[in-house]
């Protein structure tokens, strides 16, 4: 099965992120996980959350932006991979002047009522570095 980016319609979820899901089982057909672009524009954050059943792991395609993942924050670059364990609070800041593009894959697929803004939470998590 193939899918084309032109195709695909982008929308905002709940974390506030501007997603295109480029591979879902309740779209495409596959079975186990889901791929998405996640798109975060300059100076914007997406809103700390937790997914209880999902392990996620983002890589940064393009951009720069400032992870925070549990107590730890870090910056990520085109190239970075990180892996987002399930229950674990996260958040992206786009700190550049370019759109911060990360595909998310996703496992199990994405699904709404998996994710949970976490009120309260500050975006910056942590001055710890790693």
């Amino acid at each position: 099965m193939r899918t084309r980016y032109s195709d695909i319609e982008s929308y905002v979820t709940k974390d506030g992120s501007i997603i295109r899901e480029l591979m879902h089982p309740q779209v495409h057909g596959n079975a186990k996980q889901s791929l998405a672009e996640a798109t975060v524009p300059p100076g914007a954050t997406t809103m700390a959350h937790v997914h209880h059943r999902t392990e996620e792991l983002y890589h940064v395609v393009s951009g720069r932006g400032r992870m925070f993942l549990g107590d730890d924050a870090f910056e990520v670059r085109p190239g970075d991979t990180v892996c987002i364990a399930p229950g674990t609070r996260h958040s992206i800041v786009n700190v550049g002047d370019d759109d911060l593009r990360v595909l998310c894959c996703c496992s199990p697929a994405y699904a709404h009522d998996d994710t949970e803004l976490v009120p309260g939470a500050d975006d910056g998590v942590s001055d710890k570095e790693s």
